[in-house]
């Protein structure tokens, strides 16, 4: 795995469930609908690297850095430690963005590859979950249908080990004060206007690569 020597310079420039359910069944969003949320969450006269009504720190904000020749397009890196991820583009260059991660030892570094993407995921706690936090999860074990305020919000990328479906994804929030921290079950957090922009440039079977914090890159300005 990279280690931070190897990684990117600055320019200026919960778990899931995949389960059918006949919750999803019944509440498969229509074109309009995912239309009428995508303007819902994303601010008027969107400019990605200036718009801010989320009051996040302005270096989670989304901006283009160079990437070292080393790393594949189109595969994912996330840094635990600054809260950054970054897409790595054609010509030596990388889209970041602030994400927020894991609480506590939820965190699972490690490789993974990305074989499932969905615009307004449906949400499902996994059994561990409601285990863990019964009070916060043990009414939603039917899943909560797709929109504005669903935990995945606007979209989603579901990380895979082989074929097996690890239950993290990277995906939207509807909580945007979370960026920048330690906050979900396991999975990697984004602005939804964020996600949004990264989404139709991330293709199936990219890598993702989550580091540790020992492992992770720190990218100085």
């Amino acid at each position: 795995m990279l280690t931070r020597r190897h990684f990117i310079q600055t320019t200026t420039a919960l778990f899931s469930s995949a389960m059918a359910t006949p919750l999803m069944a019944r509440t498969r969003p229509s074109a309009a609908e995912k239309a009428a949320w995508d303007a819902q969450v994303t601010p008027a006269g969107f400019d990605p690297a200036t718009s801010n009504p989320w009051g996040v720190h302005p270096r989670f904000l989304p901006q283009r850095v160079v990437a070292n020749d080393n790393l594949r397009v189109g595969d994912i890196h996330v840094d635990a430690v600054a809260r950054y991820i970054y897409h790595i583009e054609e010509g030596g260059t990388a889209m970041r963005y602030g994400v927020a991660i894991a609480r506590g030892n939820l965190y699972e570094p490690g490789t993974y590859t990305i074989k499932r993407k969905v615009q307004w995921p449906h949400w499902t706690p996994t059994q561990n979950m409601i285990k863990r936090d019964p009070e916060l999860y043990a009414g939603l074990e039917d899943g909560v249908p797709p929109g504005p305020e669903n935990p995945l919000g606007s979209r989603a990328l579901y990380l895979f080990e082989g074929n097996r479906d690890t239950y993290l994804r990277i995906h939207g929030t509807p909580q945007p004060q979370s960026i920048g921290g330690r906050a979900s079950s396991g999975c990697v957090r984004m602005i939804m206007a964020h996600i949004n922009q990264l989404y139709p440039n991330v293709q199936t079977g990219s890598t993702a690569y989550l580091y540790s914090a020992e492992e992770s890159v720190v990218a100085s300005s």
